[in-house]
């Protein structure tokens, strides 16, 4: 079974004053790519949130984000640099005056300053971070299990589409039966036109038939195309199915596809060996996608 890269999920604790969300999202990625926002009083948790994230989320893009709401707002104590505030103020207006501007809204743009305002963020008590980790495994589990729904869609598109290049190998199949015949036939007239037929030594002749119509025969690459096929359909459906194990599957079937294609020599068979290797290239586009 396997799961698509991308996810989202989200937890939600309430508390008596208001409530603590965790989102977490993903997109594709080689490797897990670890983005974490966090309020500051919660920043001596990151490396543990790193560690439990690369345990259980794996690869991709992650972005990693906890809010804290609170109802009453006046829980949260802030203190006024005044000193800094006044510094600002007394440069704000000398430079209105320099500049013949009004003073009005100094006093507000001042206020607003880097630093002039702070905020308590002392750190949590141990209770509060309990439920802040509930929401995180929370948000997990929601995140894990849009990843399982968006990795079926994709097992059943994956599946058709390897389903569609086997069945485009049948009818290379059906169209290769007077392939050989109808390559002997064409070689033997253009050989009897330029050195006459009188001239030609058969047992020459078939031998270099022989090895030439050996040089195009594509039953091998059937069935090592149909190996191939196979053996991507059941890791699909294996319980450690991973994207990476898939993409160098594909890249064996791609293989046999081309030197089928390569070994055609038939118009028709060419136009089904073009469809496989469409099928193809949108299964590995899809697998980009797989975890």
């Amino acid at each position: 079974m396997i799961k698509s890269m991308t996810g989202y999920g989200t937890g939600i604790k309430n508390l008596p004053n208001g409530k603590y969300t965790v989102e977490i999202k993903s997109l594709n990625s080689k490797f897990l790519e670890l983005n974490i926002k966090l309020p500051k009083a919660f920043s001596d948790k990151e490396f543990f949130l790193r560690n439990e994230c690369s345990k259980l989320l794996e690869r991709g893009k992650v972005m990693l984000s906890i809010n804290a709401e609170t109802i009453d707002n006046t829980s949260k104590a802030a203190t006024i640099n005044k000193d800094l505030l006044k510094y600002y103020f007394k440069e704000l207006q000398s430079a209105a005056q320099d500049l013949g501007q009004s003073d009005d809204k100094l006093f507000v743009a001042a206020i607003n300053l880097p630093e002039v305002i702070k905020y308590d963020e002392s750190s949590v008590s141990e209770e509060e971070w309990k439920l802040v980790l509930e929401a995180f495994y929370a948000s997990v589990d929601n995140f894990q299990k849009f990843r399982a729904d968006e990795g079926a869609v994709l097992e059943k598109d994956l599946t058709e589409r390897v389903q569609t290049i086997l069945d485009l190998m049948e009818l290379v199949a059906k169209n290769e039966t007077n392939r050989i015949p109808a390559i002997k036939e064409k070689l033997t007239t253009m050989l009897s036109d330029v050195v006459g037929k009188d001239k030609v030594d058969q047992n020459r002749l078939e031998q270099e038939l022989i090895y030439y119509i050996d040089k195009l025969d594509i039953t091998e690459e059937k069935v090592r195309l149909k190996s191939h096929c196979d053996y991507f359909i059941e890791t699909l459906k294996n319980k450690d199915a991973n994207g990476k194990k898939l993409g160098f599957i594909s890249q064996e079937i791609g293989r046999e596809i081309n030197t089928m294609g390569s070994k055609a020599n038939d118009a028709n068979i060419q136009r089904y060996v073009v469809g496989m290797k469409e099928e193809l290239e949108k299964i590995k586009e899809q697998l980009l996608n797989v975890l």
